[in-house]
């Protein structure tokens, strides 16, 4: 079908009325050759069979799209047939009909020519669908050729090892990259910067050439410097960028202060190179081709946001603790990996439906299976890497040859004990909630409840009730629950995690996002692919294809990152030593008053313990 389909895509010959009208005459002996020598040939020799049949299909080039529909309509219902094979007759005489009723309605004085084609294109429509619909059966490993066990033919055998060997690079593709990382991971904090700018770069590359190439007839000739405006959006955009948090770790490094004098420039410089870029981009509009050219700078700015914009913090985690830079990429990883196994053993075995109709590959059970296995793995990884200063502690020191870190650790480093408030569990139906491991069922011990009362009373006036004696002033006692004990009365569920960082529940809240939300970066990706009929955006990572099909998902999840770090660990835009350069900026009245209102608060602190 892939040759037929290459043929039909083919322009129709041009054709001198003359060959028509002879075509025309000689109708009737083509259709009876035609009929007989397919109906001759199908049960000839595996070598006739195929020579028959690409003869037949070297003549179907000119079908029209209707025909080629019904073609693959007929083969395919061909191809599911049974011990009975389906009667070719039904497939000659659609087809037959097909082509009359297009004879019939042309008119005949203008197209002579259109009749004898019609006619042609029914008579090969009949052959084609009548080769497939009794096409020899492959060969059988039993000794019955209908028995219910087939031997895959050269062909699927061909495809099976070709799929094994796609899985084999892409699985080595994938150790290397893994690799790599590793590399970058353990060499220092601005060999990983590094990296992250010239993955950047890539990105950017892969996504403005795919309009590029594109328009390339329009832009070659006819546009000035449409490249150059390109990459200027994109200087400017990583300069504000980046230039921003190198000022911003200049500041929070009092040995680097003296290097403030020359960072108060840096947004100067960045207005200064953005007015150049938009004067540049303003005056290279062409007026036979603005429109083209504004829906260009559109893509570029999209492109921008979609690279640098979401990846403006990702430096900043990585100067936090490479736990921040780390673990979020592993989870995106972990992710995509578990997705992939659930899809291929369970997909669509539970949930027919759709998943995303831009992504026909993705099923539901994937989508599932992926965000569980992440949030275990998130769970565990996270653990590990809080026992490693080198991925724990922040840093602000831009070296060549680091040294180990050694710093004090944050408390989300730290083991600890956990208690869950138990409001949590209220929302839940109790046997739900005794199928959580560790959670221990909290109740009121009536029988060793304190006779103490607020009025001077007894317990026994006011019965057994918890509730009864809470409201009288009894002091409850609570005690785990022991079946059967008619004294204890359920109060509420706890649940108690000892020995844990809690740096995993953090991880648990990252793995949320990156199963759920992130992966619609990768929707974004193969909408973009499927706009522009792309397979890949690129072809330098064997098996993968380019940075962009690598780094989809890895947008939003370093965005995310930043934010939850901000919000829910520690702000990271406050540090003693930006606090000292903020006072050094101050004049000489506004220093005396802040330092006035620090003695007033040490004092009222002081006062207060």
């Amino acid at each position: 079908m892939k040759r037929l389909s290459s043929r039909l895509r083919r322009p129709p010959s041009n054709r001198s009325k003359s060959s028509h009208r002879k075509s025309s005459n000689s109708h009737k002996f083509t259709s009876d050759s035609t009929s007989s020598s397919a109906s001759t040939n199908i049960h000839a020799s595996p070598g006739t069979f195929n020579e028959n049949k690409n003869q037949t299909l070297e003549q179907a080039y000119n079908l029209s799209d209707d025909d080629e529909c019904t073609l693959k309509s007929l083969q395919k219902k061909a191809s599911k047939r049974t011990s009975s094979h389906l009667q070719t007759s039904d497939i000659s005489s659609y087809a037959t009909a097909a082509g009359a009723a297009k004879i019939t309605t042309t008119s005949a004085p203008e197209t002579e020519t259109e009749n004898t084609t019609e006619t042609e294109k029914s008579l090969v429509l009949a052959s084609v669908a009548e080769i497939s619909a009794t096409e020899p059966p492959s060969s059988v490993s039993g000794p019955s050729a209908t028995g219910p066990r087939r031997a895959m033919s050269n062909e699927s055998i061909k495809k099976d090892e070709s799929k094994l060997k796609k899985m084999l690079v892409r699985l080595l593709s994938g150790v290397l990259m893994v690799s790599v990382f590793l590399l970058f991971l353990f060499s220092g904090h601005f060999y990983i910067c590094t990296l992250i700018f010239f993955t950047e770069v890539i990105l950017f590359r892969e996504l403005v050439k795919v309009r590029y190439n594109t328009w390339l007839p329009i832009i070659e000739n006819s546009i000035p410097f449409f490249r150059t405006t390109q990459w200027l959006w994109f200087v400017t955009a990583i300069f504000y960028t980046y230039s921003d948090f190198v000022v911003d770790v200049i500041k929070s490094n009092t040995s680097l202060h003296y290097l403030l004098h020359y960072a108060k420039y840096q947004t100067g410089l960045a207005f200064l190179i953005y007015n150049v870029t938009f004067v540049v981009t303003i005056a290279t509009l062409q007026k036979d081709h603005i429109r083209f050219q504004i829906n260009q700078l559109c893509w570029t700015i999209l492109v921008l946001c979609l690279t640098v914009g979401q990846l403006k913090y990702i430096m900043h985690n990585v100067y936090n603790g490479l736990i921040w830079f780390a673990l979020p990429i592993m989870l995106v990883v972990f992710n995509d990996s578990f997705a992939w196994l659930a899809g291929i053993t369970c997909g669509r075995k539970f949930i027919q439906k759709e998943f995303v109709n831009i992504s026909p590959n993705k099923t539901w059970e994937g989508f599932i299976g992926g965000g569980i296995g992440t949030m275990v793995a998130g769970w565990h990884l996270s653990r590990f890497m809080a026992q490693y200063t080198w991925m724990v502690c922040p840093t602000n020191k831009f070296e060549l040859f680091p040294d180990k870190l050694i710093c004090e650790l944050d408390p989300v480093f730290q083991q600890a004990k956990h208690i869950f408030p138990h409001s949590i569990f209220e929302v839940f139906p109790q046997f739900v909630i005794k199928m959580i491991p560790s959670v221990v069922d909290i109740c009121t011990d009536t029988s060793s409840m304190s006779t103490m009362m607020v009025d001077g009373t007894t317990s026994s006036e006011f019965g057994t009730s918890a509730g009864a004696a809470a409201a009288a002033g009894v002091i409850e006692v609570l005690t785990p629950c022991i079946s059967g004990n008619e004294h204890h009365t359920h109060h509420h569920f706890e649940l108690v995690v000892k020995n844990f960082y809690p740096v995993q529940i953090h991880a648990l809240g990252l793995s949320l996002f990156a199963s759920f939300i992130a992966p619609f970066g990768g929707f974004l990706a193969s909408a973009i692919k499927r706009a522009y009929h792309l397979k890949d955006f690129a072809s330098f990572i064997p098996g993968h294809g380019g940075m962009m099909d690598r780094m989809d998902c890895q947008f939003l999840m370093a965005l995310c990152t930043w934010v939850h770090y901000n919000t829910f660990v520690k702000m990271a835009t406050i540090s003693v030593p930006k606090m000292i350069y903020m006072y050094n900026n101050l004049n000489d009245v506004e220093q005396k008053e802040f330092m006035e209102k620090i003695i007033e608060l040490t004092n009222h602190t002081i006062g207060g313990n």
